[in-house]
C-alpha cells in the first residue's frame, strides 16, 4: 500500500518565506497549501492551492488544525497554532528554520507568554529581530530535512 506524501501548509498572513515553500516543494513534488485572511497571489502552479479564510480572529490557525494530518508539515511563525499542531503529529517550522517538537513545544509556549507579560506590562518592547538572509537559510535546510522525514515515513 502506498502511503500519502505530505501536504505542507504555510499561516500565509506574514510568512516571509512562501517562495522557498514553493521551491522545496516543487523539488519534492509535494503540494502547498497556503493559508491566510487576504491578499495572496494567484499561482499557476497545480500543485499551489490558495484557501483565504474570513477575517475571524484565528480563522487560518482553525482551518490549518482542521486539516493537516499527521505527518504533514506547518510553517508558522505562531506559537499556540504549533501547539496546536504538535501533537496532532504534524512537523512544524517557524520561518527561521526552527523545528517546533513535541520536547520543544512547552518551552516555545512559556517563553511566548512570558514576553507577552513582559510587553503587557512594559517591562519590554517587544521588538523582534529583522528576518536575515542567514534565517532564510536555515529555513531552506530545515524545510529539505522535515520534507524528507516526513516522505520516509510516509513510505514506511
Amino acid at each position: 500500500m502506498h502511503a500519502q506524501f505530505p501536504t505542507i501548509y504555510v499561516d500565509a498572513d506574514a510568512c516571509p518565506v512562501k517562495d522557498e515553500v514553493v521551491r522545496v516543494a516543487e523539488r519534492h513534488g509535494l503540494p502547498v497549501v497556503f493559508v491566510a485572511n487576504g491578499g495572496l497571489r494567484p499561482s499557476r502552479d497545480p500543485m499551489v492551492r490558495n484557501v483565504v479564510v474570513s477575517g475571524k480572529f484565528d480563522a487560518a490557525d482553525d482551518w490549518i488544525v482542521e486539516n493537516a494530518r499527521p505527518n504533514d508539515i506547518a510553517v508558522t511563525a505562531d506559537v499556540p497554532l504549533a501547539a496546536r499542531l504538535v501533537p496532532a503529529g504534524v512537523h512544524v517550522l517557524g520561518p527561521t528554520g526552527r523545528p517546533f517538537t513535541p520536547d520543544t513545544i512547552g518551552m516555545a509556549v512559556a517563553m511566548r507568554n512570558l514576553g507577552q507579560h513582559l510587553r503587557e506590562t512594559g517591562e519590554s518592547k517587544g521588538y523582534n529581530a529583522s528576518f536575515s538572509p542567514r534565517d532564510r537559510s536555515a529555513f531552506l535546510g530545515a524545510l529539505d530535512q522535515a520534507v524528507r522525514r516526513a516522505k520516509k515515513a510516509a513510505e514506511d
